[in-house]
């Protein structure tokens, strides 16, 4: 018997096929759009989504525009895309849901911020690859709602108005979180980051100017496709985090992670599920407490767990656990 999610994903999927009918008949192409990714020792992931777009126009052009409108796209499954990255060429094509995710073997320089060009028909779209240094002992993965952006999850409403409505250019960073990124980025060579939230796709090039303005250190971002799947209704962002943590661990396998997130959603239970799962493979668990708690420092097993307020309370407790 067909689930009632499956049934949904099925009619979702024959809506946006009848719709991209339409809009290729009105002249509508494939265009792609480049997201961070990362990689290391002649691995890469290449991430990216297309969609249909007007003749003449390209989705990155809209930048200032409300979130809302950023949900009103109709997604190219399918479509072949060539990434360039160093050089070499290779031809992939979109998932059902127009995104790609590949991982290639390519000869890059050791490690460093390494162009990759996505092009679909002539359109193309250019992000760049993070190589994490081979020897790389240590890296960071970072939540973005509530931890490094301002978002009130605990307060649907308010959540609601700033992801939909506010534009990102008014959006606030978590006081101190900056200092605490870039001090656990510092005095090691090209320490891989990675931003991994439940936010969807479709937010991916406002979330990366935001970071990128706000002196965050560069990274990779994995986000979420929203919508029905074949098992539930709306996608499930625990096993999102969760395949993202173990996908990480299984990427870059020198690396110890220091796991940044805050306490409005999953991320204490995922974050100790992942440390007492694999101790080996976490340096510290930080987090942000947005009841406005004091600091203080406990642990998962052998992991230390700080929490703070803000960047600059959980760093201030930092010495304790070094």
């Amino acid at each position: 018997m067909v689930s009632l999610p499956a049934l949904a994903r099925r009619g979702d999927a024959a809506l946006r096929d009848l719709a991209s009918r339409v809009a290729r008949r009105a002249g509508w192409t494939p265009a792609v759009l480049a997201h961070p990714g990362y990689g290391s020792g002649g691995r890469v992931r290449v991430l990216g989504r297309v969609l249909l777009a007007p003749a003449g126009t390209h989705p990155e052009d809209r930048r200032a525009v409300p979130g809302w409108q950023r949900f009103l796209t109709l997604e190219s499954p399918g479509t072949a895309v060539v990434v360039e990255i160093a050089g070499q060429r290779t031809v992939v094509r979109s998932d059902d849901d127009g995104l790609i995710d590949v991982t290639l073997r390519v000869d890059l320089p050791d490690a460093g911020a390494v162009p990759v060009v996505l092009r679909a028909g002539s359109r193309e779209s250019v992000a760049v690859v993070h190589l994490a240094s081979p020897d790389a002992a240590r890296g960071v993965v970072c939540d973005i709602d509530d931890t490094v952006l301002v978002t009130g999850i605990a307060t649907p409403l308010r959540a609601a108005w700033r992801t939909f409505v506010q534009p990102m250019t008014g959006r606030q960073a978590v006081p101190g979180m900056v200092r605490l990124l870039r001090e656990l980025t510092s005095d090691a060579p090209h320490v891989p980051v990675v931003y991994v939230s439940n936010g969807p796709w479709n937010l991916a090039g406002p979330l990366g100017r935001f970071l990128e303005h706000s002196g965050y250190p560069p990274g990779a971002l994995l986000l979420t496709d929203w919508g029905p799947t074949p098992t539930r209704w709306f996608r499930d962002g625990r096993s999102h985090k969760r395949a993202a943590l173990r996908r990480l661990a299984a990427d870059l396998p020198g690396v110890r992670w220091t796991l940044v997130g805050d306490t409005g959603e999953h991320d204490p239970a995922l974050y100790e599920e992942f440390a007492r799962a694999q101790p080996d493979r976490v340096r510290a668990v930080l987090l942000r407490d947005v009841t406005d708690a004091a600091a203080r420092v406990e642990r998962f097993g052998e992991v230390p767990v700080v929490y703070g307020r803000d960047g600059d309370a959980i760093a201030a407790a930092l010495p304790a656990v070094d």
